[in-house]
């Protein structure tokens, strides 16, 4: 399985698409109008659908007949291996509002309220532009190699504090999930944020063009996706066209220390931005890095932020989440909200799901410390977790151990960056290695006998090996990319307590 996950690949259209729920955030979103997030009319205007049945409101929309709520409109996206079609009938028994199809299913009453359309996908994407177009919120779109999520996901924090804000939920940024995202989004909040993906050169553009935002960020630039792409430079060519969609005099957010920033902000001024900020240790950087103390628990952080001091801290320990604060700090000044008060609720930030969450586990004698890293992986981000991992301090007798499994989609040097990880191995002292995969065997063999812990061909035979052992005091570290499947691992620790 490629890393497509990482951009939210639809894997089972209309039954199963790994789709978070959002609905329990919706009501804590004080001061949205409580007017119906569609209507029959509107949407069949958005999309040039012909309407049957009675005339409905629509609270939420769905592509997932499993996770469908009330008042949902549901939309039966056709994919190569499975097609909402087949369940929109259960869709529509479980309270549905609605469904968008384009072909009417035989098992669904005469009478149930249907929108016709010529295609859903292209339907999902025109009720994504139409909420786009009816709304006066200050939006900010995210993409970068990595940190993409953790940015959003502090953008959420800071900016829900300071007005009604909606964002994408989990990795929603593809083709489906930014229409989906969009088509989510409240009449009346203040602020939105999006994240958009990409692991081919002309995925960008069109994304960029459907969200439209105001302030465009780019994370990083870093060898992912190598597979497809000659160059990193490439990379940074697709990146750029988040720029295609910016609004006019719109700001761009760029990583100032990244080699191909000059590349960055060439393409940005051939666009005609209206504003170009830049964040990072560099001296010459809009929002620069001073000083970052890192901790078990948190990460202190001293910035000049436009030749402004602050302090605060972050309630996530690592140095990638320093820098991608600025991001954010620069973000909410150029969307207008206020960035000291942004940096002051960073304090309540928490690792997202597989991305540095923390957990206690019990074991015999007492617990160890699980950081789940398991949702992706990059070569910039493990080394950036096994950094994370330096920081963490084991109880007494306790060791620091990674569990990796293989990092993919890096073309033909794949072999190459897995085994020069044992570099950060050595550096960070991390003091057990545990690794799963075909691609991960090449760290294992790089590494000295002294920090091998075990290598197994995937993460379900390598599961066993880890709860074998680990003991109390051990704090262990398990990251991957999404194809390996990491989070066995964790399910087998966790459920193994």
């Amino acid at each position: 399985m490629s890393e497509h996950r990482e951009r939210g690949r639809i894997e089972r259209p209309g039954a199963s698409t790994e789709e978070p729920r959002e609905r329990s955030k919706r009501p804590a979103l004080e001061g949205i109008s409580t007017k119906p997030l569609w209507t029959s009319a509107e949407a069949v205007a958005a999309t040039a659908g012909v309407a049957s049945g009675p005339e409905w409101m629509a609270a939420g929309v769905s592509i997932d007949s499993r996770t469908v709520q009330p008042e949902d409109l549901f939309i039966a996206l056709e994919g190569p291996n499975n097609d909402g079609h087949d369940h929109v009938a259960a869709a529509l028994a479980a309270g549905a509002a609605a469904a968008l199809v384009h072909r009417r299913p035989a098992d669904v009453a005469a009478d149930a309220p249907i929108v016709l359309v010529k295609d859903t996908m292209a339907a999902l994407q025109d009720l994504g532009r139409a909420a786009r177009a009816r709304s006066t919120a200050r939006i900010a779109a995210v993409t970068g190699s990595v940190g993409k999520t953790g940015t959003k996901e502090m953008l959420r924090l800071v900016l829900s504090q300071q007005g009604p804000t909606h964002a994408s939920v989990g990795s929603f940024n593809n083709h489906w999930g930014v229409p989906l995202s969009l088509a989510r989004m409240p009449r009346d909040v203040r602020f939105a944020v999006f994240e958009l993906g990409m692991n081919h050169a002309g995925e960008l553009t069109p994304l960029a063009r459907l969200v439209r935002p105001h302030v465009a960020a780019i994370t990083t630039v870093e060898a992912v996706h190598m597979e497809f792409f000659g160059s990193t430079d490439e990379i940074a060519d697709a990146k750029a066209e988040i720029f295609a969609g910016l609004e006019p005099a719109g700001t761009v957010v760029l990583p100032r220390d990244n080699p191909h920033f000059r590349r960055l902000a060439a393409a940005a001024g051939a666009a005609a931005v209206g504003s170009i900020l830049s964040f990072g240790n560099h001296i010459e950087s809009s929002a620069r890095l001073m000083d970052c103390r890192i901790d078990p628990d948190a990460t202190a952080v001293l910035t000049l932020l436009r030749d402004r001091e602050m302090s605060y801290r972050i309630g996530i320990p690592g140095l990638h989440w320093a820098m991608n604060s600025l991001a954010v700090l620069l973000i909410v000044q150029a969307l207008g909200g206020d960035a000291a008060a942004a940096a002051e609720a960073l304090a309540g930030m928490s690792a997202p799901k597989g991305r540095g969450e923390r957990r206690a586990i019990a074991v015999d004698g007492g617990t160890l410390l699980l950081i789940d890293e398991s949702y992706n992986a990059s070569p910039v981000s493990m080394r950036a977790a096994l950094a994370t991992l330096a920081s963490a301090r084991p109880e007494a007798g306790g060791r620091r151990i990674a569990v990796l499994g293989d990092m993919l989609e890096l073309g033909d040097r794949s072999a190459a960056l897995h085994a020069t990880l044992a570099e950060a191995v050595e550096s960070w002292g991390i003091d057990t290695v545990f690794t799963a995969g075909p691609l991960m065997e090449n760290l294992f063999r790089a590494l000295p006998e002294s920090r091998r812990g075990g290598h197994a061909a995937n993460s379900e035979a390598l599961a066993p090996l880890v709860g074998r052992a680990v003991r109390a005091g051990d704090v262990v570290m398990v990251k991957g990319s999404a194809g390996s499947r990491m989070g066995r691992v964790v399910q087998s620790l966790t459920e193994g307590s």
